[in-house]
């Protein structure tokens, strides 16, 4: 299983976690090494829709979460440009991380 992180633009976001199968996980992150992605670049796929209303189903505890997998932003689009290789470590390759 693979935790996966939310983060939306409401201001009281909880950035609840949710624990997705490895098969569910590469549909929501199908590129190599992908931990970044962005709902509107998926939210077309009918399938990507089954699988996050399970996912929906299996919020896990922070204080019991043994890593993050990815991050799956809602409503954040303008965060594209700083993931421009839907990675983590795209924030800090310059060793500094952007500013807004």
């Amino acid at each position: 299983m693979k935790n996966i992180q939310i983060i939306d633009r409401a201001i009281n976001c909880a950035y609840d976690i949710y624990s997705a199968t490895d098969e569910e996980f590469l549909k929501i992150f199908p590129n190599p090494g992908q931990d970044i992605q962005f709902n509107e670049d998926i939210e077309d796929d009918e399938e990507v829709r089954q699988i996050l209303a399970r996912l929906w189903k299996r919020r896990v505890n922070k204080s019991e979460v043994h890593g993050i997998h990815g991050t799956l932003f809602y409503q954040l689009s303008e965060k594209k440009r700083f993931y421009p290789n839907k990675k983590d470590h795209d924030l800090t390759i310059n060793h500094s991380r952007p500013q807004d």
